[in-house]
């Protein structure tokens, strides 16, 4: 019969080239607390309690899914966002906690607005899992939200998504480099988009659970033109956004001052640049003139 301890020891002999110590824990104690239902403060006071083999044998049988660098979120099937729960599949790329700060700056300049009559009207653009928009609508209520993706099979997820967490969402199939959304009905208060925005130097430095698993479409972008998805979603923005209204990206470190020269070129105001919790250039939020 294993002990917990037993599990977090062998965890830490078969992912030491692939996680750092840190890495490891966090990891193992995901995987203890899904699979037998413990909670997170037992697991790490009892350590000698055994494990019911039942579990034990699926905790083993994830473990060596783990050794070939595939994401825990992806084995498990699901991930925590801005405090929900979010089904996750290859298609979707696995939420990120830097994310999350974006969607509280959003959900924070609405907090300072006065309350007005309409109802505040959000596009998320390469939504994904839905994580932005759902999170969203979730903490807005009355927020009329929408969200657009090029993925059909990423689409279907965050459908399911938005029902788990009980909140509506239009969810619309379309390509932003190439858009046939009709915005002539739909004019947004704030477009919101967590876009594609590594390349391929950047490729290099990252991780193989990274780069081995999650969906290349929804993260790298050509050498030649790494601001592809900005420049079609500022032009998208200029047609899409009501007077005043607001635009939020999140951003690669490297392009911070590339994009708020687009966003200034295109006659943004009031842009911010803020880091997030690693003190990395983030997010971006710009006014529509």
């Amino acid at each position: 019969m294993k002990t917990i301890k037993d599990v977090f020891l062998s965890f830490q002999q078969v992912l030491n080239q692939v996680y750092d110590d840190r890495e490891i824990q966090s990891v193992a104690l995901l995987v203890m607390e899904e699979i037998t239902g413990m909670s997170r403060a037992k697991i790490k006071a009892f350590p000698e309690d055994n494990i019911p083999s039942e579990a034990a044998e699926k905790i083993q049988s994830i473990l060596d899914e783990l050794k070939t660098s595939k994401p825990v979120q992806y084995i498990l099937g699901s991930t925590e966002f801005y405090g929900l729960n979010f089904l996750v599949t290859p298609a979707t790329l696995i939420p990120r906690p830097e994310t999350e700060e974006l969607v509280e700056w959003v959900l924070e300049s609405q907090k300072l607005k006065v309350k007005s009559q309409k109802s505040v009207s959000i596009l998320d653009i390469g939504t994904g899992s839905g994580c932005i928009a759902i999170s969203i609508a979730k903490n807005l209520p009355g927020a009329l939200v929408t969200a657009l993706d090029i993925s059909v099979d990423a689409l279907h997820t965050a459908k399911q998504n938005a029902v788990i967490n009980e909140v509506e969402v239009d969810f619309v199939h379309d390509d932003i480099l190439h858009t046939k959304f009709e915005i002539k009905n739909s004019i947004f208060d704030i477009i919101i988009s967590n876009p594609p925005y590594v390349t391929l130097e950047d490729k290099l430095q990252m991780h193989q659970n990274v780069t081995g698993f999650e969906p290349h479409k929804a993260l790298f972008v050509p050498e030649h033109d790494p601001l592809i998805f900005y420049k079609a979603i500022t032009d998208f923005a200029i047609r899409g956004l009501s007077d005043g209204g607001q635009l939020f990206f999140e951003i690669n470190e490297n392009f911070s001052k590339k994009i708020i020269e687009l966003l200034s070129r295109k006659k943004f105001i009031n842009i911010e640049l803020r880091k997030d919790m690693s003190g990395r250039d983030r997010m971006v939020k710009a006014e529509k003139s």
